[in-house]
C-alpha cells in the first residue's frame, strides 16, 4: 500500500511540472494512446475532471506501475518535454539506482561495525513494519504536494536514533520506504563533520557519492525530492546561532559546516528539501525556536515484552533468563536502563559473567554501578584467571584517564594522540578493541569511541578512585568537588548522566572490595569526605539561584547504598527541589527523604507515576510506601516551613496519604503552594488541613482547577477562627463571576487576609460583589491582584467606589484588562481624591492611549500617596509622555517608580524619559517594575 502511494506521488511530481494547458493536452494524449495501444480504458469523464494527484492515482489504479510510467514517458515525448523525459529516465534507471546500491553497501557495513554482538545485530537488523509505516507517513505529501518537512528524532543516547536512521537508509536503498518520494537521501553526522574546514554542500554530497564526479546539478535540480539526514545535531558547534545575514543559499559556496547545516535547517538553502534531524536527549531550544519542525518522533526502545524476549535470546537457557530478568525487574533503575538496547546487552553480559563465576546476582543487581563495575572488571580479567594482569591494570587505568579527559572536554571521539597522551600505547589498542569497551568510530582508521557514553562515564568516575586530578595530563580535568557540584546543577553538561552516580556508587563497601581486588588500592575515603564537604557547603550557603537539582543528589546517594552515610548527608541539606517523572525517580527520592529531618523548604512535582484509580487499577503497594516516605518529611523535618507541590497528578490513595500528613500535629508549615495539581478523592480533606495549620500564613492554588464547591469549602476553612492565612493566591483557578459571592463573604469576614491574587480568572460581572465587600471599613486587605480578569471600562466605576471607601488597599493590579481611556478617566477621578490611599497601581497592557495622559497627570499632581505606576505595553506617544513628564516635575508629585518600556518609543521620546530620570534622582523609569518592588510581601508566584 505504501509503495503504491508513493508511486502515485512520484507520477504526481511530474504532472505538477505541467502548466494548465499542457496538463489538458496530457489528458488528450492519454485518451488517444489508450485507444491506439488498445489499453484498458479509464473512463474519460473521470480523466477530464481529475486533478494532477487524482490522475496519478487513476494511472496506477488501472495499469501496472511500470506500464503507468511507460505511458507517462511516451506522452512526455509526444509533448516534446525532453527535460521531463530525461528526469524520468535518470530516475528510473540511472543515478538514483547507482547511489542506492552504494548507500546499501555503505550502511550495511556501518551497521555491522556498530553491532557489538551477533545477537545485537540480529535483534535490530530489520526495520519493523510499524517503523516503516510511521516513517513513510512522517514525510507523506500534503495536499499541496510539495511542502517540505523537518522531522526531529529525539531521545537519550543508545535508545536507537542512529540505528533507526541507518535502518531507514537501508530500507530506502531497498525501495521499502519513500519509494518515488525521494530520489536521494544523504546522511550527515555532525560529530564527523564538525572538524572539517570550510566546505560547500556540493562537497558534502560528493563525500557520500560512490565516485568523485557527483552529478551535483542533476541532484539538486529537484530539491523537493531530496532528504537530508542530520545525525548528532547536539555535536554541531555553534548550533543555529548565526544571524540570517551569515547564512548562504548557494550549494557551491564554501562555508563552515555549521553555517551550511544551519542554512539547510533554516530554509535558506534548498528550502524545498526535507530534513530528518536526530538529537539527544531532548530537542534543543534553539532548534525549536529557529526551525519550523513538522513533527518530533521519539523511538521507544525496548518495551517490557522486548526486554523479556531479549533476555531469553541472550541467555538461551530459559531458567537462567527468567532468574536474571526477575532480579532486574525488581530494580526500577536497572529495568529502566534496559529500555536502551545496548545497555540491555551490557547488563545481560555482566549478569552472565557473574553467573559463570557462581556469584550472587542479587549483589550485582543492587545498583547500576555494581553492574558496570562487574562488566568492566570481568572484561579486563583474562578468562580463567583469578585476577587481572599488570598489563590489563595499566590498560584500564589509561582508559579511565582518557574517559575523564573526554568528560571534562565534551569529547566522545578520540584520535590516536589522545590515546597516547593518556597512556594507551599503540600495542594496547588491539586488546582494548577486543574487549569492545573501545570501538573504532565510523570509517576512519584512527578514530575511536567508547562502547557507550555510560561506559565512558563509568571509566571517568573510576579514574578518581585511582588518581588525583592533579596527576592527569590534561589541565581541563578538575577535582572531585567541582565534578560533584557540576553534576548537581540543573544546567549540568548534557552528557553527564551517570557520572556523579558512578563516582558515589564506587564508594559502596562491595565496590571498594572489587577495587581492592583488581587494583590493590582505592581512594574511596578521601572522596567520601569530599562528598560530605560538598553537601555541607550546599546546606550552609543554600541555593539562591535555584540551580541545584536535588534529584541528582538523591540518585548519587542512592547509588552508595550506605544508609548511615545517606542519613548524615541528607541532613546537611535545608532545601530540596526535584521533579519525579517515573517510578525510578519515586524510589530514589523516597529512599533519601525517609532519612531526612532537617529540611526547611521542599518543592517537588510528580508526573506519570500515579494514574487515576478505578475498579480495575490501583496504585501499587510499593509505590504507596515510597510516596508515604516522601510525605513523611512533613512530620519528620521539624524545621520545614515551606512546601510547594506543582505540576502533579495524584490518585485518590496518594492524595489521602498526603492530606493525612498535612493534618499531622508535627506538620508546622508557614507557606503552602498547591500549583497546577490535579487530584482524585474528596477535595474537602485538603481544605480541612487549614484547621490543623495555625502557623500557615501563605496559601497558593495557582493553576489548580477549583470547582464552585471547592471555592466555598476553601473560604469556609479560611474563616475558621484559629486560621492565620494572610496571603491567598488563586491565579488561573478557573474561577467564575459566581465565585465572587463567596470571595466577597471571605473579604468581609476575614480580619487576617491582607493579600489576594485572583488574576487570570474570568470575573467581569462578579467584580461588583468584590468591590462592595471591600467598601466595608473593617476589611484589612492591602494587596489586590486582578490582572487578566476580563474586566471592561464599566468595571472602573465599581473600583473607583471601592477606592474611595476602602482604607486598607494600597496595591492594585489591573494589568491586561481592556479598561481603555474612558475607564481610566473614571478611575482617575477617584485617585485624585485625598481620601484615596492607593500607593501602587499596575495598568500594564490596558488598551490606553495618550488621550489618558492628562487624567493621569492630574492624579500625579494631586495624589499624596501614589508612588508606583506601571503603564507598560500601552499605546502612548511623545505627546502623552510630555504631559506625564510635566506632571512628574510638579512639587506635589510623590511618584517614585514609573513603568514604561523605553524601547517602545522613538529616539526623541527615549531621550525625554532619560532626561527626566536624570533630573529627578528619586524617580526610576523602568520596564521591569518587578525588580523595584511589586509586592512588599515575599510571595513567590509561579509564572502565569
Amino acid at each position: 500500500m505504501a509503495a503504491s502511494f508513493f508511486s502515485d506521488f512520484g507520477l504526481m511530481w511530474y504532472l505538477e511540472e505541467l502548466k494548465k494547458e499542457e496538463f489538458r493536452k496530457f489528458k488528450e494524449h492519454l485518451k488517444q494512446m489508450t485507444l491506439h495501444l488498445e489499453l484498458k480504458r479509464i473512463p474519460w469523464t473521470e480523466v477530464k475532471k481529475a486533478s494532477r494527484e487524482e490522475l496519478a492515482n487513476l494511472l496506477i489504479k488501472h495499469y501496472e506501475e511500470q506500464q503507468a510510467w511507460n505511458i507517462t514517458l511516451r506522452i512526455f515525448q509526444k509533448m516534446d518535454r525532453k527535460d521531463l523525459c530525461m528526469k524520468v529516465m535518470r530516475e528510473r534507471t540511472g543515478y538514483t539506482q547507482t547511489y542506492q546500491a552504494h548507500a546499501k553497501q555503505k550502511f550495511s557495513r556501518l551497521w555491522s561495525s556498530k553491532s557489538v554482538t551477533e545477537i545485537h545485530l540480529y535483534f535490530q537488523a530489520e526495520v519493523r513494519q510499524e517503523e516503516c509505516e510511521h516513517l513513510d507517513h512522517l514525510f507523506a505529501p500534503t495536499e499541496t504536494g510539495k511542502q517540505p518537512r523537518t522531522v526531529v528524532i529525539q531521545g537519550p543516547q543508545g535508545i536507537g536514533k542512529t540505528t533507526l536512521l541507518m535502518k531507514l537508509l537501508m530500507a530506502w536503498s531497498d525501495n521499502k520506504i519513500f519509494r518515488d518520494r525521494f530520489l536521494y537521501t544523504f546522511y550527515f553526522c555532525c560529530r564527523e563533520l564538525r572538524e572539517l574546514p570550510a566546505t560547500s554542500l556540493a562537497d558534502l554530497i560528493s563525500r557520500e557519492w560512490p565516485d568523485p564526479a557527483a552529478p551535483i546539478t542533476e541532484i539538486v535540480s529537484q530539491p523537493e525530492r531530496l532528504l537530508f539526514v542530520i545525525d548528532s545535531f547536539e555535536e554541531l558547534q555553534g548550533g543555529l546561532n548565526e544571524p540570517d545575514s551569515a547564512l548562504c543559499h548557494d550549494v557551491m559556496e564554501k562555508r563552515p559546516v555549521q553555517v551550511l547545516l544551519s542554512s539547510l535547517l533554516r530554509r535558506k538553502m534548498l528550502p524545498e528539501a526535507s530534513l530528518l534531524v536526530a538529537v539527544q536527549p531532548v530537542c534543543p531550544k534553539e532548534l525549536r525556536d529557529r526551525v519550523a519542525i513538522s513533527e518530533i518522533y521519539e523511538p521507544r526502545g525496548f518495551n517490557e515484552s522486548d526486554r523479556l524476549v531479549y533476555f531469553c535470546c541472550f541467555f538461551k537457557d530459559p531458567k537462567r533468563a527468567l532468574e536474571a530478568f526477575n532480579l532486574v525487574r525488581e530494580s526500577e533503575q536497572l529495568f529502566s536502563i534496559c529500555q536502551i538496547p545496548l545497555l540491555c546487552w551490557i547488563l545481560c553480559t555482566s549478569l552472565k559473567q557473574e553467573m559463570q563465576k557462581g556469584k550472587d546476582l542479587t549483589v550485582t543487581c543492587q545498583s547500576t554501578t555494581s553492574v558496570y563495575s562487574s562488566f568492566i572488571f570481568n572484561l579486563f580479567t583474562p578468562e580463567g584467571a583469578e585476577g587481572p594482569t599488570p598489563q590489563s591494570q595499566c590498560q584500564l587505568k589509561a582508559l579511565c584517564s582518557l574517559a575523564a579527559e573526554g568528560m571534562w572536554t565534551d569529547t566522545f571521539e578520540f584520535r590516536e594522540d589522545d590515546l597516547r597522551r593518556n597512556g594507551v600505547v599503540d600495542a594496547d589498542i588491539p586488546a582494548l578493541l577486543g574487549t569492545k569497551v573501545l570501538l573504532k568510530y565510523g570509517e576512519r582508521e584512527s578514530s575511536y569511541v567508547f562502547l557507550h557514553a555510560c561506559v565512558q562515564e563509568f571509566c571517568a568516575a573510576l579514574f578518581y578512585l585511582l588518581k588525583s586530578h592533579l596527576d592527569h595530563p590534561h589541565p581541563a580535568v578538575r577535582c572531585v568537588q567541582e565534578l560533584l557540584i557540576a553534576h548537581f546543577e540543573k544546567t549540568r553538561r548534557a552528557h553527564w548522566i551517570f557520572l556523579g552516580c558512578f563516582l558515589t556508587g564506587l564508594l559502596n563497601k562491595q565496590e571498594q572490595q572489587k577495587l581492592d581486588a583488581f587494583f590493590g588500592f582505592q581512594l574511596s575515603q578521601e572522596i567520601k569526605q569530599q562528598l560530605h564537604q560538598c553537601l555541607k557547603s550546599l546546606g550552609e550557603h543554600g541555593d539562591p539561584q535555584g540551580q541545584v537539582d536535588s534529584l541528582a543528589i538523591f540518585y548519587c546517594l542512592f547509588e552508595m547504598q550506605d544508609p548511615a552515610f545517606v542519613k548524615q548527608a541528607v541532613n546537611l541539606l535545608h532545601k530540596a527541589d526535584f521533579h519525579i517523572i517515573d517510578n525510578a525517580d519515586l524510589v530514589v527520592s523516597a529512599y533519601c527523604l525517609k532519612y531526612c529531618s532537617s529540611l526547611r523548604k521542599l518543592s517537588f512535582s510528580v508526573q506519570n507515576v500515579f494514574k487515576k484509580e478505578d475498579e480495575h487499577s490501583s496504585t501499587s503497594d510499593y509505590s504507596l510506601v515510597c510516596w508515604h516516605h516522601i510525605c513523611s518529611v512533613l512530620t519528620t523535618s521539624g524545621h520545614l516551613t515551606e512546601l510547594q507541590v506543582q505540576d502533579s497528578t495524584l490518585s485518590e490513595s496518594t492524595f489521602v496519604t498526603w492530606c493525612n500528613q498535612l493534618r499531622h500535629p508535627s506538620c508546622r508549615l508557614q507557606r503552602l503552594g498547591i500549583n497546577n495539581v490535579s487530584f482524585s478523592g474528596p477535595s474537602g480533606q485538603l481544605f480541612e488541613v487549614l484547621f490543623y495549620q495555625p502557623d500557615l500564613k501563605y496559601l497558593s492554588f495557582t493553576l489548580t482547577k477549583l470547582s464552585r464547591d471547592d471555592v466555598r469549602s476553601l473560604c469556609d476553612a479560611l474563616n475558621y477562627p484559629a486560621g492565620n492565612v494572610k496571603e491567598l493566591a488563586l491565579v488561573n483557578c478557573f474561577l467564575s463571576p459566581i465565585d465572587c459571592e463567596v470571595l466577597a463573604f471571605l473579604l468581609t469576614n476575614n480580619k487576617k487576609l491582607t493579600y489576594l491574587n485572583v488574576s487570570c480568572n474570568h470575573l467581569d460581572t462578579g467584580l461588583p460583589l468584590l468591590c462592595e465587600a471591600l467598601c466595608n471599613p473593617d476589611t484589612v486587605l492591602v494587596y489586590l491582584m486582578l490582572a487578566y480578569c476580563h474586566l471592561s471600562e464599566q468595571c472602573c466605576e465599581y473600583i473607583s467606589e471601592m477606592l474611595l471607601h476602602n482604607k486598607s488597599v494600597r496595591y492594585l493590579d489591573l494589568g491586561a484588562n481592556v479598561l481603555k481611556d474612558e475607564g481610566l478617566k473614571t478611575l482617575c477621578e477617584a485617585l485624585k481624591r485625598p481620601d484615596c490611599r492607593l500607593d501602587s497601581l499596575w495598568l500594564e497592557e490596558c488598551g490606553l492611549t495618550s488621550t489618558c495622559c492628562k487624567d493621569l497627570a492630574s492624579v500625579l499632581t494631586s495624589s499624596k500617596t501614589l508612588q508606583q505606576l506601571n503603564l507598560t505595553l500601552n499605546a502612548l506617544d511623545y505627546a502623552g509622555v510630555v504631559v506625564l513628564c510635566e506632571a512628574l516635575r510638579h512639587p506635589e508629585c510623590a511618584l517614585q517608580v514609573l513603568g514604561l518600556r523605553k524601547t517602545d518609543f522613538d529616539e526623541e521620546t527615549q531621550a525625554l524619559l532619560m532626561a527626566e530620570e536624570e533630573r529627578n534622582p528619586n524617580l526610576t523609569i523602568t520596564d521591569d517594575c518587578d525588580t523595584i518592588t511589586r509586592v512588599e510581601s515575599d510571595c513567590e508566584e509561579p509564572g502565569l
